[in-house]
């Protein structure tokens, strides 16, 4: 099968906490948000946070 072509997204593997999987699951289901827009969200507000701590 051939795989995806990404134009505006760029693949990576990572892994969670067991914990938060179910959790982080349910919240998809609830929101009918994608996990990957549900990710860069979460990425936004960890660059954020970190930026605003530097300066």
């Amino acid at each position: 099968m051939a795989e995806a072509i990404l134009v505006n997204r760029t693949r990576f593997t990572s892994s969670l906490q067991n914990e938060l999987m179910d959790s982080f699951n349910q919240l998809a289901k609830d929101t009918r948000i994608p996990k990957s827009r549900l990710i860069d969200e979460a990425i936004e507000d960890l660059l954020k946070k970190y930026r605003e701590k530097d300066g």
